[in-house]
């Protein structure tokens, strides 16, 4: 195969670039589905997490969980008494809501995978935190 120049800005000449070689068989890995499925070949939050591996999926899975209760009590913290400096009343509830948030947005991102064991850890996460933190159970008084 003959390589000709190729004319570039002010008549500089430089010969074309190297054909590439033929693809031999590359085999990648498309962790974005756009329906649920099950198994354990997921990706979420971090690249290559949880790496199709059973025993790191059942971790992520618990790791989905544990981050899903944590949400839930954040949401129902509350940390300002009455009487607090009005400042403080105001910003410190402002920056506690966007951490709170933060974590929400991680456990919906994990959703996003669509991965089924992934969706129904974080459902349960946030129904235990829900009846932990946020039903009164704990202190004997009525939900909010």
């Amino acid at each position: 195969m003959e390589l000709k120049p190729l004319p570039l800005h002010h008549n500089i000449m430089q010969s074309a670039p190297p054909p590439l070689p033929p693809a031999a068989h590359i085999h990648r890995y498309h962790p974005f589905h756009m329906a649920f499925y099950w198994g354990k070949e997921a990706q979420f939050l971090f690249p290559g997490w949880p790496d199709n591996k059973p025993g790191m999926y059942a971790v992520s899975l618990v790791f989905v969980f544990a981050l899903a209760i944590f949400a839930e009590f954040l949401s129902n913290l509350n940390l300002v008494k009455p009487g607090s400096n009005r400042a403080a009343a105001v910003f410190f509830p402002a920056g506690f809501h966007a951490v709170r948030a933060g974590f929400s947005y991680l456990v919906m991102l994990a959703v996003m995978s669509y991965n089924g064991g992934v969706f129904i850890a974080a459902v349960l996460g946030h129904a235990i935190g829900y009846v932990l933190f946020g039903s009164g159970l704990r202190k004997g008084s009525k939900p909010n």
